[in-house]
């Protein structure tokens, strides 16, 4: 089996997670916007913020402001979150089904043995380098917890690293395929008899 194919089905597969991630964006970002565009709910926030003031403008707005602020951060951390989650299923879903997620399939490659425990092993690990830590990342630097948000960085790429790079070993078996005791295997296609003319 070509390494070529495996890093063909991985490209295939994480075009479908960036897609994913776009349409989560654009989603978000629509979220925070009718955040500052529902004028009764900001005006009653603002009132209200007013009046546990004690008439204090300044405090009222940075009040709102932090509201705003905690709602929208909320919001993003939610995206990244669905994101990892979508992620897991979809590999979950296509390995316990199928035995192959399509990225694996237009390249014509099967996860053997094909089991929904088994599934769900290499669909965690695939997810936690792929996505998961990344986006947990994302959520500490949202959070304004920078160190931590570069610690996980740096863990997410050394997880990407783990299941990459064994692909191009001899074993060719990721971190995903060995904690999951699976394997990636070509798939022999019956080919069609000539016609004898």
């Amino acid at each position: 089996m070509p390494k070529s194919r495996r890093v063909i089905a991985w490209f295939i597969d994480f075009a479908l997670v960036v897609a994913a991630a776009a349409l989560l964006a654009a989603f978000t970002f629509q979220r925070i916007s009718g955040l500052l565009t529902d004028v009764p709910e900001l005006a009653a926030g603002g009132s209200w913020q007013f009046l546990t003031s004690q008439g204090d403008v300044t405090v009222a707005a940075q009040g709102l402001g932090e509201s705003l602020w905690r709602k929208a951060v909320g919001y993003v951390q939610q995206a990244f979150v669905l994101l990892a989650v979508v992620t897991f299923l979809y590999q979950w879903a296509c390995l316990s089904f199928a035995g192959r997620t399509l990225g694996k399939a237009l390249t014509g490659l099967r996860v053997t043995p094909r089991t929904p425990r088994r599934a769900a092993l290499r669909a965690a690990v695939t997810t936690s380098a792929d996505v998961a830590l990344y986006a947990v990342a994302c959520c500490l630097l949202v959070e304004g917890l920078f160190f931590l948000s570069v610690v996980c960085w740096a863990a997410a790429v050394a997880l990407f690293l783990l299941n990459a790079l064994p692909v191009v070993t001899p074993s060719r078996r990721s971190l995903a395929d060995r904690v999951a005791g699976t394997s990636v295997a070509g798939v022999t296609l019956p080919r069609l008899a000539r016609p004898s003319w």
